[in-house]
């Protein structure tokens, strides 16, 4: 039966487009609890409420976090499948963009293109976006997509039908299929070790500290206070996700 639809009220629809503005300028406005209003409120307001910032003025493109996130999710070790990557982005001088990630940043990079032609080059680690109205969880035709009360999005082997629908719906790229499982896979932001008070494996590794997570409704943690002291951005904000993926020194040339 269909669902019957709810007409919402004038004050909700007037949030909901200042929200929309909000996320799609950039603009960071944070509530009287700590989290960011672009980002769905959570259920239970005991419980933490997940994002994460990806520092890319501090990733040096060791790929420490890739490997990691591979040993401790048993990410299959062929190549092309990752939960985390690292991808390098060269800016030359005529302003076309070099992208490469080799085996997902594990072993490294070697620049490829001539020092002379260079304007800029960094790195961009990518990841899951804990998307507060993720597409992948509308997409499931079976309720194996779902989010964690305290925002994580996670999917349930035992549920999952391998039919694909979440992985076209991903816009950043982060879902697969598992090889062997035939079942949608992803970052889970460690989800096992969050519910044992140990930080995700790719943010224990980083010897730089460019990967940062927290609860976002708690004023006093780094997550937030990196996020009022910083301008970061969210990618393709037009799509109006609602991502927790919160990016400082993000380029024009990052998609």
């Amino acid at each position: 039966m269909e669902h019957e639809r709810v007409k919402p009220s004038r004050r909700k629809f007037l949030k909901s487009a200042a929200l929309i503005a909000g996320t799609a300028i950039g603009f960071k406005s944070l509530s009287s609890s700590g989290y960011l209003l672009f980002a769905a409120e959570p259920k239970d307001e005991s419980l933490p409420w997940y994002g994460i910032v990806l520092d890319i003025s501090k990733c040096i493109g060791c790929g420490y976090c890739a490997k990691a996130c591979k040993n401790e999710n048993d990410v299959p070790v062929e190549p092309f499948f990752f939960r985390t990557w690292v991808e390098q982005y060269t800016v030359k001088n005529d302003g076309t963009v070099d992208i490469v990630s080799p085996n997902g940043g594990i072993d490294g990079f070697q620049e490829r293109v001539p020092a002379e032609d260079i304007f800029k080059s960094f790195f961009v680690p990518k990841m899951c976006n804990h998307c507060a109205k993720s597409p992948c969880i509308q997409v499931c035709p079976v309720g194996a997509t779902y989010d964690s009360p305290e925002g994580v999005v996670l999917v349930d082997d035992k549920y999952c039908i391998g039919c694909r629908y979440c992985v076209q719906a991903c816009p950043y790229g982060c879902r697969f299929i598992h090889p062997v499982k035939k079942v949608a896979s992803k970052c889970t932001l460690c989800y096992h070790r969050l519910k044992k008070d140990l930080a995700p494996a790719c943010m224990e590794v980083c010897p730089t500290g460019a990967r940062i997570y927290g609860n976002l409704r708690d004023k006093n943690s780094d997550l937030v206070k990196f996020l009022k002291e910083h301008t970061t951005q969210v990618l393709r904000p037009n799509l109006n996700t609602g991502s927790k993926l919160y990016y400082n020194a993000l380029s024009s040339e990052v998609r």
